[in-house]
């Protein structure tokens, strides 16, 4: 939402176990068209990564007691339950990490692109001039994404996968949307069942030799308000009747707006952002709340 101002984060501990597989995945590599005159090199998925449950400790009662939202009024449960299509943020929504924070932390920079996350999840700065800033503090390596995948799979949200199979029972079409990178969320996607033609998410460009060049500036989630336009172009072409956006940050909030999703649950399970929760139809701190709001 436009003007939003820094919010203050506070953060819900996540702990688990990393799993290194003495068996890794293979990837394989197909060329892209050149793009201003240099090799680009596009990632596929790994055929196989095991996700890790992660186990989160909600927030103490002291600190949500001042949001009002916490508990749904009836024109929003009866919304979450008619709903057509629902679109997932990723990072500490789906998933408890920040894959950019993450893959940082792996490349060594980890504490720098953290701050800069921080500011774009509020707010306070276009989403592109965050994007660009932290990649240009690491420049990841095609040899680093395929190691950072190899040894750190996903950590899944408590709840996501039950909550994913419930809706594709109930017919309703479930979206993965993120700011994140499209080499790391496809290994999500395919834990939760989601197909590639249902994510919309940034990609990693690489030189012939596997260089890091720069992100696909064409993603509609590449820059600020990218988030809407995608869900704008989803509910057009699919003409859905009822679609609602999960998610923890700013842009997240965003994509409710006319022609996008009708209703925004703020997940606050992995981080409270506050200046987005208090905005927020819903507010959530457990995938299991919406699961049992849909029987």
């Amino acid at each position: 939402m436009e003007g939003l101002a820094i919010s203050r984060i506070i953060p819900i501990q996540a702990s688990s176990r990393r799993h290194f597989s003495a068996f890794l995945p293979t990837f394989s590599l197909q060329s892209r068209k050149n793009l201003n005159s240099c090799q680009i090199w596009m990632m596929k998925r790994p055929k196989s990564l095991d996700p890790i449950a992660a186990s989160v400790q909600p927030l103490e009662a002291s600190t949500t007691g001042h949001f009002d939202n916490k508990q749904p009024s009836k024109e929003v449960l009866e919304l979450w339950r008619s709903a057509d299509a629902v679109c997932f943020d990723v990072d500490s929504t789906v998933c408890v990490d920040e894959g950019i924070d993450e893959l940082a932390e792996f490349c060594g920079a980890g504490k720098a692109v953290a701050e800069w996350t921080a500011r774009a999840m509020g707010g306070s700065v276009p989403f592109e001039e965050a994007l660009a800033a932290r990649l240009s503090l690491f420049k990841p390596s095609l040899a680093q994404v395929q190691d950072f995948l190899e040894k750190r799979p996903p950590r899944v949200s408590p709840g996501i996968e039950e909550l994913v199979k419930k809706l594709k029972a109930r017919n309703t079409n479930v979206y993965l949307i993120s700011g994140g990178f499209r080499q790391m969320i496809n290994p999500v996607a395919s834990i939760l069942g989601i197909p590639q033609e249902n994510i919309f998410a940034n990609q990693l460009l690489f030189g012939s030799s596997g260089e890091f060049l720069r992100f696909d500036a064409n993603e509609p989630t590449s820059r600020s308000g990218g988030k809407a336009t995608a869900v704008q172009k989803i509910r057009k072409v699919k003409g859905y009747k009822a679609l609602v956006m999960i998610g923890d940050g700013a842009t997240d909030l965003e994509a409710r707006k006319p022609g996008g999703a009708d209703m925004f649950i703020c997940y606050a399970g992995v981080q409270l952002r506050e200046a987005v929760a208090a905005k927020a139809d819903w507010l959530v701190f457990t995938f299991t709340d919406l699961i049992n709001a849909l029987d």
